[in-house]
């Protein structure tokens, strides 16, 4: 089976003199696959095995009485039998899947499973990843923030993305709209050269979601990597998310929250990386946007304050010593004025406003002032928000 290379097994997870495969075969990786399918197996109770009786291989091997000593009586009963028909049906589809080029899965035992991962409460048993393995074990920086991004936070998340995609860190993000998207779309802007992204999905590798963002997801496989601990076919559930933010913040040596609201996922996010000891940083908005109140929140609780994306690396240093900083003219700031300046910009200022709220600080007449904002907007300048308020953009 491609993608199963040779590898020694975590001494955390085995038990010393547990035997130790040079390959995974056929046999064991259908047994990996059917260790994390297995129903009512959680994953405190499949480590518990793996630490007690070895690789997956090893623990079907055994009787259900010598199980019953780490598990219940039915479930030892279970592991004991020949799997269930769906299970067996999922493994032959998932065995069939990665022998397509580009198509990998990573267990535990493979030394191309990210290490940083280990350090997780609860680390995956395996990875489903399309694209390139080896793209997980750059170092990277997560790159997070709201679903209804502004445009200005969108604008930021690229930049600061690609800059630090040159400086030779991997972005990490959730494939999510809005501000992970755009954290995506900046990485892949700083070319071959740059260090690429990363996309941690909370379905299935084969069901992207959101739908908007597949022709994305398939520029990441072929210039980064994809990666899903669900098994094929899991569709959309809420419940998968929260629990995808933490191999976000563990495969990041520190996450950055662009825009947030005071209850956000990304906030969760950041909370998982403070708790691994990851860096945890935050762009700081506008005091009456929604949107910048999380950031302002995790501020106050000890993030650190970004304004450039050069704040970052000062922080963290450069990941590789061959890392070359962007050029001067590609430097980011969290806001830059619009050039060229112009009267009715200033009067805008870097908060979304109503036209009326606008037209009370200009005295523009009405028309005067809607062609004045259209020739902005159409000259990239300033964006219409949904709600019918204006945004100065950066440039």
């Amino acid at each position: 089976v491609r993608s199963c290379d040779t590898s020694p097994l975590f001494p955390s997870h085995f038990p010393a003199g547990a035997s130790m495969p040079l390959t995974h075969t056929h046999d064991e990786l259908s047994a990996w696959l059917r260790l994390s399918l297995e129903p009512d197996l959680g994953p405190s109770l499949a480590y518990a095995l793996l630490s007690a009786l070895g690789e997956p291989a090893q623990i079907y091997a055994r009787r259900a009485a010598e199980l019953m000593r780490h598990v219940p009586q039915s479930l030892a009963l279970q592991l004991a039998s020949e799997p269930l028909g769906e299970i067996a049906e999922k493994i032959e589809t998932t065995l069939r899947w990665v022998e397509e080029p580009g198509r990998h899965i990573l267990t535990l035992a493979d030394p191309a499973y990210p290490r940083q991962l280990l350090t997780i409460a609860d680390p995956p048993l395996l990875l489903y990843v399309a694209g390139e393995p080896a793209q997980r074990s750059k170092p990277g920086l997560a790159v997070v923030g709201a679903r209804s991004a502004t445009p200005g936070g969108a604008e930021n998340a690229r930049a600061f993305s690609r800059h630090l995609a040159a400086q030779g860190w991997s972005v990490v993000s959730g494939l999510a709209l809005g501000i992970d998207g755009a954290a995506h779309e900046g990485a892949l802007a700083a070319g071959p050269e740059g260090a690429g992204t990363v996309a941690v999905m909370g379905t299935g590798i084969d069901r992207i979601y959101p739908a908007a963002h597949r022709d994305l997801a398939h520029r990441i496989a072929a210039h980064g990597a994809l990666i899903s601990e669900l098994p094929l076919g899991t569709q959309v559930r809420a419940f998968n998310f929260p629990r995808r933010n933490r191999l976000v913040a563990g495969l990041a040596r520190g996450v950055l929250v662009v825009e947030a609201a005071k209850q956000s996922g990304s906030l969760i996010t950041a909370r998982l990386a403070a708790e691994s000891g990851r860096e945890v940083f935050a762009i700081p908005g506008s005091i009456h946007s929604p949107l910048s109140r999380g950031c302002h929140a995790l501020i106050r609780q000890g993030a650190k304050l970004v304004e450039t994306a050069q704040d970052i690396t000062d922080e963290l240093g450069l990941p590789t010593p061959d890392a070359r900083p962007a050029p001067a003219a590609r430097s980011v700031q969290a806001r830059s004025p619009a050039a060229p300046e112009s009267p009715l910009l200033h009067a805008l200022g870097h908060d979304p406003l109503h036209l009326d709220a606008l037209q009370a600080r200009t005295g523009l007449d009405t028309a005067t002032l809607q062609a004045q904002l259209l020739e902005l907007e159409l000259a990239g300048h300033v964006a219409r928000l949904d709600d019918g308020r204006f945004q100065r953009l950066a440039s």
